[in-house]
């Protein structure tokens, strides 16, 4: 039996869960990169490693809070659609659109840059850090293609189908740790499903309902496991890849987000009546309408706003990055952070509008063909952020990023029109003579 129809009230609450979430992302992000210039070569290092600031990553790390947040809105609208093929095809076409101008536009800067004379090393970094982003895609897509299976799960086993998806992670985190490292891939659904699945009990669920006293338990919970575990098990304490790390928590992601995740949504949960309230602030509302519409525009450009800024201060007037920590990078961070907001606002200008325009045409592709779509962009995206947009010299036509990017076009045409069918060949009807 469908659930109800009906379109919910806009839930503020989760409108301000999304924007933090976006602005941790970015705010990390820029103020992330040590890098410096020098023979044709651009020394990268992470602001992140200095010594106890790994802790800042257990509130800055905001996937999980990503993945809580999409499985809300996405239960919200799948009961909101008239049909689950019509959700598949507004959501499949949502997350496409916006990508195809970052796409488009790493297709021509490799060879744009190059005639510039922006040597092969800086621009191999610049294309790999603009694609790497793209793996949330191709986890999210896998992710929207499941949610009405994860639906119906939820209605019936409730609770039990997140502890699952955590019981797996932490069995796959034993195989990656006894030299099975390339099944800790695994851990890329399973613990964004566990995390998605708990939208879905905030949505409909006791999660969602909680007093502040008994969040607040619920995120000493979670931080309380992360710190032991961080403690007395295999686990790093950075919630990000660290540069020589042996392990990284994120890059496939292990078990611990989990508990991170557990943690982050039980302080939020503890703040939603200050957060409701906040939100309900005029500027704040106008910029909650504002962002919510640019979430993926903000997500896909805000790296290329700091590849811009990166090009001209680093590899154009020499500027290297302070010794994080030190007065100077204190004083020039927000200087940093206010240039890369300036180019990214007028990347907003330009390329917001694939997000915030109506859909143009009408989906007629049926269910299974959104599917295929939705597989083909999920194998797109991971091939571009596994090998980035620039690949090395001498990997040939099919080396760099256009199989990947087939894929996706194939992805975006397979999401719009149903495919003809072939016309039926005509049959000669011969008549037998006795």
């Amino acid at each position: 039996m469908r659930e109800s129809r009906q379109k919910p009230p806009r839930d503020r609450f989760l409108d301000v869960v999304r924007a933090l979430a976006i602005l941790a992302v970015v705010v990390q992000h820029w103020l992330m990169p040590v890098l410096s210039y020098s023979d044709g070569r651009l020394a990268t290092g992470n602001a992140l490693a200095t010594p106890g600031w790994w802790i800042l990553t257990w509130l800055s790390q905001v996937m999980p809070l990503v993945f809580f947040a999409g499985g809300a809105a996405n239960l919200y609208s799948l009961r909101a659609a008239p049909s689950t093929r019509d959700w598949l095809a507004a959501r499949v076409r949502r997350l496409l659109v916006p990508v195809l101008p970052l796409i488009a536009a790493w297709l021509v800067l490799p060879g744009l840059l190059s005639e510039l004379g922006v040597p092969a090393q800086p621009l191999q970094v610049a294309g790999s850090i603009a694609a790497q982003l793209l793996w949330f895609l191709a986890v999210y897509f896998v992710t929207v293609l499941v949610t009405p299976a994860m639906v119906a799960a939820h209605r019936r086993w409730g609770w039990r189908v997140p502890a699952a998806f955590g019981v797996l992670a932490l069995l796959v985190d034993v195989a990656r740790f006894n030299d099975l490292g390339l099944l800790g891939y695994a851990n890329a659904l399973f613990i964004w499903l566990a995390v998605h699945q708990l939208g879905f009990h905030y949505v409909d669920g006791k999660l969602g309902s909680l007093g502040r006293n008994k969040a607040l338990a619920l995120s000493a919970a979670g931080f309380g496991s992360t710190a032991l575990m961080v403690a007395f098990g295999p686990y790093p304490g950075s919630m990000i890849g660290m540069p020589g790390a042996p392990v990284s928590n994120m890059s496939p992601p292990t078990a611990l987000l989990g508990f991170v995740a557990i943690g982050q949504i039980g302080l939020l949960l503890a703040a939603k009546g200050a957060l409701n309230r906040l939100a309900a602030r005029p500027p704040v509302t106008a910029a909650l309408r504002w962002i919510g519409p640019r979430f993926m525009t903000v997500y896909l450009w805000h790296m290329q706003a700091l590849t811009v800024v990166a090009g001209i201060t680093v590899l154009g007037l020499g500027y290297a990055t302070p010794e994080p920590g030190s007065t100077l990078w204190f004083v020039l961070a927000p200087m940093w952070f206010v240039l890369a907001a300036l180019v990214l606002s007028g990347l907003l200008r330009v390329f917001g509008r694939f997000e915030t325009r109506p859909p143009s045409g009408t989906v007629t592709a049926p269910a299974w063909q959104l599917a295929v779509a939705a597989v083909l962009a999920s194998a797109g995206m991971l091939g571009l952020a596994a090998n980035g947009f620039a690949p090395p010299a001498g990997t040939g036509l099919f080396g760099g990023p256009l199989p990947w990017v087939a894929l996706t076009a194939g992805a975006y045409l397979l999401s719009g029109k149903r495919l003809p069918r072939p016309a039926a060949r005509p049959v000669l009807a011969q008549r037998v003579k006795a």
